[in-house]
């Protein structure tokens, strides 16, 4: 039998304490899981899709990724890599002043996140019901990939979603 991969690993753990914040804490309500292997490309991918239950207008989704050369790297143990998984959070923002309020959603989580993360912000609309305003996409990939040595991390990782959750429907 071979050993779990730290993709396996982490998104159990991932899985754990989201599920203990919905179940047991009632703070967040999980919308969706997806736990998906591309047969194109060998990738894995994990989404678990929430919101506050507070907060409900601005659900984030949290995803890990490990390509196939991160898993193939991993069990072949390959020699000077450094196997891991990308971590990724995604919000869906309203706005009216796009300007302003896309500039206030950046520097908050460049601030929250201390400026450890690639931000990007795509706004749509759904025409011709769009109404005034826009929904932001809001994805921010953190440049540090994860491993094992990350697992006493994920609790104070979630706490911070769940806090720029709150902040973000805050932005006016």
């Amino acid at each position: 039998m071979s050993d779990p991969t730290i993709y396996e690993n982490l998104k159990v753990a991932f899985e754990n304490h989201l599920y203990d914040l919905d179940n047991l804490e009632g703070r967040i309500r999980i919308q969706k899981r997806s736990d998906l292997m591309d047969f194109a490309d060998l990738s894995r991918r994990l989404t678990l899709r929430f919101v506050r239950t507070d907060v409900p207008e601005v659900p984030a989704e949290v995803m890990l990724t490990a390509s196939a050369k991160d898993l193939s790297d991993e069990i072949l143990e390959v020699p000077g890599t450094e196997p891991g998984v990308t971590l990724g959070v995604r919000f869906d923002v309203k706005v009216i002043d796009a300007a302003r309020q896309c500039e206030e959603i950046g520097r908050l989580l460049a601030e929250l996140w201390e400026h450890d993360i690639r931000i990007s912000q795509t706004l749509s609309f759904e025409y011709p019901h769009g109404g005034k305003g826009w929904t932001n996409r809001v994805e921010a990939e953190f440049r540090t990939r994860l491993d094992e040595s990350h697992m006493t991390e994920i609790g104070g990782f979630l706490e911070s979603v769940v806090d720029a959750m709150g902040r973000l429907s805050e932005i006016r």
